[in-house]
């Protein structure tokens, strides 16, 4: 009998790209998110089948396109069927973004720093909704509209 491959959820955690101190600042905090929202993932869902659905983080924070590209490559190649891209600060929204466009996809955007998450929320859904890409908003409870 041929084994079924159940599909993954792939963890997306994007960064504010400038140097100096600003990414630097940010790397743990941004990685730290994501790996809570693996854990949270895996610890609470389950496939039909009873199975626990697996999570894949990206290697590395993703700042760019270059990064970007990496992130998708590794999810194309562990059956990542679900992204939710997290992050805890302002990044760039376009050059950040799951572009791919078969794939159901989440961003959550938290107010974890004096540059919030929520800004880039409404910016990567406005590139989303540019490039006719659906993704669905993931809001904490103290972001107003």
């Amino acid at each position: 009998m041929k084994k079924i491959s159940l599909p993954k959820i792939g963890i997306r955690p994007v960064i504010d790209g400038r140097r100096m101190g600003v990414r630097e600042s940010l790397e743990a905090q941004t990685m730290n998110m994501a790996k809570a929202t693996a854990a949270l993932i895996s610890e609470k869902l389950r496939h039909a089948c009873g199975a626990r659905v697996e999570c894949v983080i990206a290697d590395t924070c993703i700042a760019g396109m270059a990064e970007s590209a990496a992130c998708e490559e590794k999810f194309s190649s562990q059956n990542v069927g679900v992204t939710i891209t997290v992050t805890p600060c302002w990044c760039y929204g376009s050059e950040t973004i799951d572009m791919d466009p078969l794939r159901p996809k989440a961003i959550w955007g938290f107010n974890g720093t004096e540059r919030p998450g929520a800004v880039y929320l409404a910016a990567a859904l406005a590139a989303h909704s540019q490039k006719g890409i659906p993704a669905f908003s993931i809001y904490g409870h103290d972001v107003q509209d």
